[in-house]
């Protein structure tokens, strides 16, 4: 389940923008090993100025980006029927930074908001970009799963990675 929240009035110029996140997020869900079927994630939509709060805070990076995941600490033992549902974290997206790649790479929104949804999802399921082997493996399953959602394969036009 994912939950969307809206927080800043930019994104009210894409009212697509909760159901581009809900199919791009359940399409991550299905493609990853791991049992997250019943896993909640929040999704906060926000402007430059909070997510460079975030990145502030918590990254120590005074600038904004595009996207931020912050993982849930998980409960120790087996997530069992009956428990409360797994928080698999929350993941923030800025509008203004959004916009702005997708307008320079020749994006349509939806295509890039959707791969910032599912590379944000893809953190907080624990893959990462730190090294190059993690980042080939990490892009390529950001690919796939983008082109069961009909979306071209965002890296294409790129020399290079993150």
């Amino acid at each position: 389940m994912t939950e969307v929240l809206v927080v800043a009035d930019c994104w009210q110029r894409e009212p697509e923008s909760e159901a581009v996140i809900q199919r791009a997020v359940a399409a991550a869900a299905e493609s990853v090993d791991e049992d997250v079927a019943d896993a909640e994630v929040a999704v906060m939509l926000t402007d430059d100025a909070g997510i460079r709060t975030l990145n502030s805070n918590w990254r120590g990076i005074d600038k904004p980006t595009n996207v931020l995941s912050f993982p849930a600490l998980q409960p120790e033992g087996e997530w069992k029927p009956g428990d409360a549902p797994r928080m698999l974290g929350d993941i923030a997206i800025a509008y203004e930074t959004m916009r702005r790649e997708a307008d320079e790479e020749h994006k349509p929104f939806d295509h890039h908001l959707s791969h910032l949804a599912v590379h944000g999802f893809l953190h907080l399921v624990g893959y990462d970009h730190e090294n190059d082997g993690d980042a080939e493996e990490m892009e390529a399953l950001e690919t796939e799963i983008l082109a069961h959602l009909g979306i071209p394969d965002p890296y294409a036009d790129r020399a290079g990675t993150h």
